[in-house]
């Protein structure tokens, strides 16, 4: 037979027929949790439906409610105490999370907490990160009873379980905030605080006492209270656990496996990189033998992808994490203007990366750890454009939606109360309605969620991506048009465009394409255009095939 020239061949392939070209599977990831997008709250800060459980008059000479943060400048505030938060306030307003196009919401660890404000550390200040005398537990990290729910959060008739009922029953899913390295500050009080450095199980008997140790003075061999720590020091003052004790991992186990029966639906692992790889994959184990395939997403405060990706790797237990990295190169680019496009490809490892799936990462650009984004309206939306179309699961802190406490750090409002106020006023924030336009998009579009990313242009102030599903009987492609100038653009795509009518996923107005797709993107701007067919142009194909095949780095 006589073998036809590469070209030819290519180009005969280009003008058959979608029946005589066999469908190939193209996804990005096929993770269930994929299609979710993720409403972050720090559940006291956000609204206080509930004054009940408040407990105003809790810790005596060292109270927790409402203790501003000293040093504030004129016209700032912030808080470290306890403002009233609590699972009613995020069940009154589950309908706005929802509608603004959010599937799930991650709230801060539930567990109980310690009764009074620390007095030991340094004393806090403003914008003093690691300063933590006069601090409270409002945060939930601070944990003394993993199996106890914190009395802040619970209302007559509305514990955990309650919750994520109510939440389930309007169509969202609760991500839980879990710690594994540690408990509450332990020690350097002058006078040791009653529940501070303490751990007690699920019949309330005390089983960890630090007792207001140093932890290299602790005598874990001699005294079994001290068992559960290590004696090398931890994060502040912070009661470090022993990761080799199987006390520590049974304790662990068993409180988790107790939320996730009461309906948590996927953990954030904090600090994850506090334990070694081997504690973890023995936790992610046991869990998934009680629920298999549940999801986890750990937060390891590296920039460094290579650094981070390990979590996401079978033999370390297949976490995924929340994309350092990225966050980044988001804020590099949305902060300000003048930086490219070109910048966020370095931080996306579609090919050849670390990581287990590149698209089962966590997006964000701030959160409550750090300060939050300093950008105008504009910039939140570009932001929001990119992280629900781009490749990865968006996670937004709460408040964004209006860009709220933009560019102020922990101690200097990062966390402070949002309140129903602010959220009946949100929907007059110019970013509220762009987020809500493309957040719902997503949430409409497996394309969006679950698709390969193919890269045509990222330059300047555009960006131009295909997002390509061809899997379990999905055939959807999602061409991507962005802009971030101050002015519209005429946008032109020519490069791995399948010829066929493209519909316009805002609109539903179709555009019946040959050879190239000229479209105007707004300032600021975004523009999504649909296909539901297979692909068949063969250097499409092609380059997808590649990117299926390089998408993935696990060594197992």
């Amino acid at each position: 037979m006589r073998k036809l020239p590469l070209a030819t061949a290519v180009a005969a392939l280009l003008f058959l027929p979608a029946s005589a070209v066999a469908a190939e599977d193209f996804y990005g990831t096929t993770e269930p949790f994929a299609k979710e997008a993720v409403y972050f709250v720090l559940t006291d800060r956000f609204v206080n439906g509930d004054s009940s459980n408040d407990h105003r008059d809790q810790g005596g000479k060292h109270p927790t409610f409402d203790r501003p943060t000293p040093g504030a400048p004129a016209g700032r505030t912030d808080n470290i105490g306890y403002l009233g938060g609590d699972f009613k306030g995020v069940l009154d307003n589950a309908g706005y999370i929802r509608d603004l196009g959010f599937t799930s919401v991650w709230v801060t660890p539930i567990v109980d907490n310690p009764d009074e404000a620390f007095t030991g550390g340094e004393e806090v200040k403003w914008e003093g990160m690691f300063t933590d005398r006069g601090k409270t537990g409002y945060h939930g990290y601070w944990g003394i009873n993993f199996y106890k729910l914190d009395e802040h959060l619970p209302s007559e008739g509305l514990d955990f379980a309650g919750f994520t009922r109510g939440m389930k029953e309007q169509q969202l899913d609760v991500v839980l905030d879990i710690v594994g390295n540690h408990g509450s500050p332990a020690y350097s009080m002058q006078t040791m605080q009653p529940q501070y450095g303490k751990v007690w199980d699920k019949d309330g008997k005390l089983i960890a006492d630090h007792q207001n140790l140093d932890p290299d003075k602790l005598d874990p061999r001699r005294k079994p209270m001290h068992a559960f720590y290590n004696t090398g020091g931890g994060l502040a003052q912070l009661s470090d656990f022993n990761e080799n004790n199987p006390a520590v991992m049974e304790y662990l186990v068993g409180a988790y496996e107790q939320w996730i029966d009461q309906g948590a639906a996927a953990f954030r692992v904090d600090t994850i990189a506090w334990m070694p790889h081997a504690f973890w994959k023995e936790f992610a184990d046991r869990i998934r033998a009680k629920k298999p395939g549940f999801f986890m997403f750990g937060e390891n405060f590296n920039y460094d992808a290579a650094s981070i990706a390990g979590h996401t790797w079978t033999r370390n237990g297949s976490y995924s994490v929340l994309d350092f990295p990225l966050k980044a190169k988001l804020t590099e680019v949305f902060e300000k203007p003048g930086i490219s496009y070109e910048e966020l490809g370095k931080a996306l490892y579609l090919e050849d990366g670390p990581y287990a799936n590149p698209y089962d990462l966590m997006t964000f650009y701030d959160n409550h750890d750090m300060a939050r984004m300093n950008a105008p309206d504009t910039g939140f939306i570009d932001a929001h454009h990119w992280l629900f179309t781009a490749r990865g699961i968006p996670v937004i802190y709460y408040g964004s939606e209006t860009g709220f406490e933009r560019g102020h750090a922990e101690h200097a409002g990062n966390r402070n109360y949002f309140g129903q106020a602010r959220i009946d006023a949100a929907p007059q924030s110019p970013i509220f309605g762009p987020l809500k336009r493309i957040a719902t998009l997503r949430r409409e579009t497996p394309a969006l969620q679950r698709g390969l990313q193919l890269n045509v242009r990222l330059k300047g102030d555009q960006a131009i991506f295909y997002r390509v599903l061809q899997h379990e009987g999905v055939t959807q492609t999602a061409l991507v048009l962005l802009n971030k100038a101050d002015v519209p653009a005429k946008l032109s795509v020519s490069e791995y465009l399948e010829a066929g009518t493209w519909r316009d996923a805002f609109n539903g107005k179709t555009e019946r394409v040959r050879n190239r797709l000229q479209v105007e993107v707004p300032a600021h701007g975004v523009r999504v255009f649909l296909l539901d067919k297979p692909l068949t142009r063969a250097d499409t194909r092609t380059r997808l095939a590649d990117l299926m095949a390089r998408k993935r780095t696990d060594p197992q």
